[in-house]
This record gives structure tokens, sequence and C-alpha cells, in this order.
């Protein structure tokens, strides 16, 4: 059982809190096991849009797998948000110690930032307050205009809903694309607006279409990307010719399947390097041989645009 403990300040914006809300609670409905928490250092917690919200002031127990979240308030003009007391931050602070992770959602970085833990990382926030975050924290690198931002299990977003790519992308993070698909679909959240590469969802970002031939296949790579998948295998399951798979699939996401499985092989084996796994580990856990295989489909990746010429290839060498 993993905890999501929502940390409320007065004039939380509802979406900042209940976008993430339901990617988890979606998530535990599927078998995940995610227990939803909600605190603050009051009872009642008025929100931005009139509504009064009902918070513990006790906080759970929390392990190195459970996860904190601040949505964000209304502000005006980059002011700095509601007080927190001393031991909120402390608890902001120990939990990221201990190994856990720790999201601003929106404004809610700030909150990461009074706690000291933007200092040196990378973050976001909403583009209306980015300058005075930057200002008010001077060692934060201040990332502009991306969607969110991961940095040693401090993980920040922009607007609003831009919460629930911050979710999913955390959620794909814990139990592959194959799970955040599911979670997205059950949402209707197939679109995934820009960001930076590092924190662009492949899962996501070829999902803004309307094609259910596409998505059934989308569904079946997500499930099995680590697996050598045919383009015969895909077509067959899918009723369609190779070739018209592969006309519909690139005219609806502008990728061909076998680079759409590629992206979603090298975000995976990213994330595990990122959270200490060895390339060779990574390379193996997303269906390579070794990490040779890995470096050259990165290298492939940063040299070829997104959308490809669509011609459909035999399975990434393994």
């Amino acid at each position: 059982m993993s905890r999501v403990v929502f940390l409320l300040l007065p004039g939380v914006h509802l979406l900042d809190l209940a976008g993430p809300a339901q990617v988890f609670g979606t998530a535990d409905d599927l078998g995940c096991r995610y227990r939803l928490h909600y605190v603050a250092e009051r009872e009642r917690v008025a929100s931005a849009q009139g509504l009064t919200l009902h918070a513990r002031t006790d906080w759970p127990r929390l392990g190195p797998g459970d996860l904190v979240v601040v949505p964000g308030w209304h502000t005006a003009g980059g002011a700095a948000g509601p007080p927190l007391a001393a031991a909120t931050l402390e608890r902001l602070r120990a939990h990221h110690a201990a190994g856990g992770t720790v999201a601003g959602v929106c404004a809610g970085t700030d909150a990461l930032g009074r706690a000291g833990l933007l200092d040196g990382r990378r973050c976001t926030t909403h583009h209306d307050v980015q300058d005075a975050l930057a200002a008010r924290y001077p060692r934060a690198v201040v990332v502009r205009d991306v969607l969110f931002t991961t940095d040693d299990r401090v993980v920040t977003s922009a607007g609003i809903a831009s919460g629930i790519d911050l979710a999913l992308h955390l959620l794909a993070g814990r139990h592959g694309p194959a799970l955040a698909s599911r979670v997205a679909r059950e949402m209707v959240v197939y679109a995934r607006r820009g960001g930076h590469e590092p924190q662009a969802s492949a899962l996501l970002r070829h999902r803004s279409h309307l094609d259910d031939t596409v998505h059934r296949v989308q569904d079946v790579l997500d499930e099995r990307y680590a697996q050598p998948l045919p383009l015969a295998g895909l077509a067959a399951g899918a009723g369609v010719s190779e070739r018209t798979l592969t006309r519909l699939f690139t005219r609806a996401t502008g990728v061909t399947p076998l680079r759409y499985q590629q992206s979603l092989r090298l975000e995976r084996a990213e994330h595990l390097v990122s959270q200490g796994s060895t390339a060779q580990a990574a390379a193996r856990e997303v269906g390579f041989e070794d990490a040779r295989a890995l470096r050259r489909l990165r290298a492939r990746h940063r040299a070829v645009p997104a959308a490809d010429d669509g011609t459909a290839a035999a399975p990434p060498r393994r």
C-alpha cells in the first residue's frame, strides 16, 4: 500500500488537488493499492473556488515509497503564498531526506522552495509566477514553459490541469506505461501537452487522436513494449494489413509502431537509470541484451525527429 498525502493550504485550487487525486484513486481502483490522505494545518480549508474542504491535522506515518503532493493555491502577481508552520516544512524535508518523493502542483512549488527542496534542483510552476519563483529562490533552476520537471524525487508541474500529467508520469515510472495508459483512458485523458523532452511522456504524447484501431495497437505496445512485437502480429491483431496499420498509426501519432515502441523502451530505461539502476540492468529490463543497444537507440532518437518517415521496420534488435 502506497500513501499519497495532499497538503492543503488556504485558497487551494480544486483542480490542482482533484486531478492528481483522481489519477491515484483510479490506479487504486485498478489494483495498485493507493491510499489517499488530506492534511492541513487547520481542519477546514477554504478553496479558491469557494468550496470548503475538511482535512486532518495529523499526518500518517510515511515511508520511502509514499508521495506528498502540495496542490497550488490562488495567487496574484506572484505574491507569496499562505504561511506554513515550521513543523510542516520540516515534514516535507524529512520525507524527502528519508527517500520519499515530494511534488508541487502550480503554485505549490513555492512550498517546496520554503522547505529548501528547490536549492540546486530543476523545477517549474505556472507561467504567471515563474519570475517570482526564480526571484524568491535564486538557488533553484527554474525551467520555463515546460509541463513538469523531476529532479532527485522533487517533482513540480505547471498550472492547474498539468497536475494530471505529472501524476500519470509518476504512475508510469512506478508501474510502467501500460498502467498509466489504462488510467488515462479511464479518465478520458489522451492528450499530452508539450514540454522539454526529458519530461515528455511517449505514453500520452501520442494519444491525442480518435482512431480506435491505433489505440488498440498502442494498448498492446504499452503492455508488452519490452518484447519483440513484429508488425505482422500487430496488424493481424488489429484486423488490418501491415501497410494499413503503418499508414493509420503514422497518420494518428506522427510515428511508426516501431518508433513508438522504441520511445516507450527508452523512456522506461532512462527512468530506471535516474532511480539508480545501471545502464546494463535498465537495458535488460526494457528488452535489450546489453547497454550498447540502449545507447544506440538513445543516439538515434536524438538524431531523428519525432515524426519519422512512416516506414515500418523489423522489431528492435535484441
